[in-house]
């Protein structure tokens, strides 16, 4: 399986969010232990830098856990037709259309947000991170019987 981790969840996990941080960091274990293979968009990248560097006021830090996460996920760039088809999506949200278009020309299976909502006529798959965690961990126990 293919995902899109948002923002939100990878922030949750770096900043021990409560009561987000426990499926946040199982997202972080399933993709280490590669039960799937996890994404971030460039421009979540951009945005993870600026809220990390907020909590740790340090660059080298803040640059350190960008190393960390670019070894874990891999990165999905967007193009230029991303943002002429998210211009015309019926997603409400911008930065959530882009990111569903990035999913969806890039081949994911899911994106996976806290804020599903917004994601309701995404036409991929969207999950919370406790439905992605669940799903993931009932294969992972099928195989294994």
């Amino acid at each position: 399986m293919r995902a899109v981790i948002d923002t939100c969840v990878i922030v949750d996990a770096l900043q021990s969010r409560e009561p987000f941080c426990r499926d946040a960091e199982a997202i972080f274990m399933l993709c280490a232990n590669q039960q799937f293979e996890g994404f971030l968009t460039a421009k979540a990248i951009t945005d993870i830098y600026y809220l990390t560097h907020r909590q740790t006021h340090s660059d080298k830090t803040t640059r350190e856990v960008l190393t960390r996460l670019c070894a874990l996920f891999g990165l999905l760039d967007t193009t230029a037709l991303d943002i002429r088809k998210a211009i015309s999506a019926e997603i409400a949200d911008f930065e959530d259309a882009v990111m569903v278009e990035t999913a969806v020309r890039s081949g994911m299976d899911c994106i996976v947000t806290r804020n599903t909502r917004d994601y309701s006529k995404a036409p991929v798959p969207v999950c919370t991170p406790t439905e992605f965690v669940a799903r993931l961990t009932k294969t992972s126990e099928v195989q294994n019987d």
